[in-house]
């Protein structure tokens, strides 16, 4: 049934994003992603293949897909805000010499150490400012992405401090032990979520996700639904219900199962077999606060683009959520 929703609305996903670039380039629209008071969103990774990536070009992709929330990733705001930057990586399959790569791993401690005493001495005005600017295009941050457990003391203040500007909820990480344990405790500082990310831990032997949330009461769960679902083969319906008060957002992806032909493989909405409509549903059905973001993993095809392929995501969420 949802594989032939997705394929329906191909047609009305390019015009809808055609039409909201041109009602954003001149003002008159603002995007409303929240279906039957179910928020959705994105993830800013899900457009990391896009020739541009700045805070702009994500503004406008999120327009163009008519996205009101999102999920940012904290360099494209430290990006806007002006810390120095990261050597360029290597080129994929490029082999480097011993000298190469000892004078590249030197440049980018060096680069580190810059973006450190960067941190340690930014306003957060340009974080304001680009607050401002996303707000005013009908856009919310509810999260920033800085990853920033192995980070110092000092860096995370200023993670925490930068994305309370900003005026995200809290930060995500990936989960584990030591990150949950440290950034439970800036978390309460500031007032804000420390909010963890999974991928395939839950199918580990012994895992449990309320282990991580002993360490604080404000860790958060970002689930990735997908993830967990390819990883175990459970309903994520029945972790949802357990802790649905310790979830602060959803990630939203459709994979197959762990014992189907392909296992744990991300496919186009509709093609797999992770239940997204009972998800979303329960959270609509319950009325819970739960971000539900898009994260766009299966691969693009060449006649598309990740912003047209995010477009249709958004109008899959609202086929199932708006009666």
């Amino acid at each position: 049934m949802y594989k032939s929703i997705f394929e329906k609305i191909t047609l009305v996903a390019v015009l809808m994003s055609t039409a909201l670039l041109g009602n954003s380039c001149t003002g008159t629209v603002k995007p409303d992603s929240n279906f039957s008071g179910v928020q959705i969103g994105v993830i800013s990774y899900s457009w990391r293949d896009m020739p541009q990536g700045e805070a702009e070009d994500i503004l406008g992709y999120c327009l163009r897909s008519g996205i009101s929330s999102i999920e940012l990733m904290g360099g494209v705001a430290e990006r806007y805000a002006g810390i120095p930057p990261s050597p360029p990586r290597p080129a994929r399959g490029v082999e480097m010499t011993e000298e190469e790569r000892a004078a590249y791993d030197q440049k980018v401690q060096d680069a580190r150490e810059q973006q450190r005493e960067w941190r340690l001495s930014a306003s957060t005005d340009k974080f304001i400012e680009l607050r401002k600017m996303y707000n005013d295009s009908g856009v919310n941050i509810h999260i920033v992405k800085f990853a920033p457990a192995g980070w110092s003391d000092e860096e995370i203040d200023y993670a925490f401090k930068a994305a309370k500007a900003m005026g995200a909820g809290g930060i995500t990480d990936e989960i584990g032990h030591e990150a949950c344990k440290r950034l439970g405790k800036f978390a309460e500082k500031h007032d804000m979520y420390a909010i963890f990310h999974n991928h395939g831990q839950p199918g580990e032997p012994g895992f449990n996700f309320e282990e991580y949330l002993e360490y604080s009461p404000n860790n958060m769960l970002n689930l990735d639904v997908g993830h967990y679902f390819g990883a175990t083969g459970k309903h994520p319906n029945e972790i949802i219900e357990k802790l649905h008060d310790r979830i602060f957002s959803i990630h939203l992806k459709d994979k197959t199962g762990k014992d189907s032909e392909p296992a744990n493989t991300n496919m186009p909405w509709g093609e797999g077999e992770t239940p997204l409509a009972d998800i979303m549903n329960l959270i609509k059905d319950n009325r819970w606060p739960i971000y539900c973001d898009i994260e766009l993993e299966y691969p693009v095809p060449a006649i598309s683009n990740a912003v047209m392929e995010t477009t249709k995501c958004v109008e899959y969420c609202r086929e199932i959520l708006v009666d």
